[in-house]
This record gives C-alpha cells, sequence and structure tokens, in this order.
C-alpha cells in the first residue's frame, strides 16, 4: 500500500489552489481516509460520499439510472457521472471517484476483480452541468487477478490517488 496523501498536498497547496472532492463505491471510503490521513487537508479537502447503492449514487452524483442498472453500477461512464457528481456536490475544482467489483461475482458472471476510476477537473469559473462538456475528464481500469477483496480496494486507492497526482503534475508543469 501506498500513501500519496503528502504528494497531493504539496500539489494541491501550490496557488492556484484547488479543491478537490470524492465519491467512492468499490473503495468504500479509503480515498477519502487516505487523503484525510495528512494533516492540512482541510485546506483544499472538502469531503466525499461513498454512494454504494444505485439508489445513492443516482440521488446524490446524479448518476443516470437507467445506464448504471443496466451494467450494475460498475462502467467508466458510471465513474465519470460519479466525479462530475462529486464537483458538483462540493462545488470543488477537481473530484475523483471509483467503482468496482472488489471480488468476484458469480451472480453477476465477474470471475476477477476490476474497477473504473475518473478524474474531473471543473473548468474555473464555470458553473458544472453533469451533462455538459465543462470539465476535463480521465478515467481508467484497474485489473488484478487473484485480489483479496481489501487487496483489490487498496489497489484502487493507490491507482486513483496516483493518477490525480499524475494530473496535477501535468497540469502545473
Amino acid at each position: 500500500m501506498m500513501n500519496h496523501g503528502a504528494k497531493l498536498h504539496e500539489l494541491l497547496r501550490r496557488a492556484p489552489r484547488l479543491t478537490l472532492a470524492v465519491a467512492e463505491s468499490v473503495t468504500c471510503g479509503l480515498v477519502q481516509a487516505r487523503i484525510g490521513a495528512v494533516s492540512g487537508a482541510s485546506e483544499y479537502f472538502l469531503g466525499g460520499v461513498t454512494a454504494y447503492s444505485l439508489e445513492q449514487k443516482v440521488k446524490l452524483l446524479g448518476v443516470d439510472r437507467a445506464h448504471a442498472r443496466r451494467v450494475n453500477c460498475v462502467s467508466r461512464e458510471v465513474a465519470e457521472q460519479m466525479a462530475r457528481g462529486a464537483c458538483a456536490l462540493f462545488g470543488s475544482d477537481l473530484a475523483v471517484a471509483t467503482t468496482g467489483y472488489a471480488e468476484p461475482s458469480p451472480a453477476n458472471e465477474i470471475k476477477q476483480p476490476f474497477a473504473w476510476w475518473a478524474l474531473c477537473h471543473r473548468r474555473r469559473g464555470r458553473a458544472l452541468r453533469l451533462d455538459s462538456g465543462q470539465a476535463v475528464m480521465r478515467a481508467g481500469c484497474v485489473q488484478f487477478a487473484g485480489a483479496k477483496r481489501t487487496q483489490m480496494q487498496a489497489v484502487v486507492a493507490d491507482a486513483v490517488l496516483l493518477e490525480l497526482a499524475d494530473y496535477l503534475r501535468e497540469i502545473r508543469a
């Protein structure tokens, strides 16, 4: 397990300062815990939500119910909608989101754990509508064959935080 919190702390505090929110499902609060573990995180971390069920993803984050139902809430599109929804909910500049399977799910014909992550960067000074193109979006998929549930959650949390740090380095270069 890696802790990217200190790197993120440094990158998020640079001018212009950016704020961050999190929407989680598969990682069940682990991303938020890692961000909040760094002293001073309150300077940029606005908060997060763990929306485990379809109903909460729709209600809190504006996820499209029909699409999410078809894919059991696990797709790139759902992750992106969760990230945009977290930006809108918290009014943050940035948001990251995770959704996936932490272990095989025979009922859903999932043989190996996998998860989608997404990052949303809202353009400054613009309202963010969930259906708009007014944000930079990045997304990816994490797979870890044979992982145990908590291993997979940790790998996904590490992946999304590493992607966030890489994105911040890129835009601040």
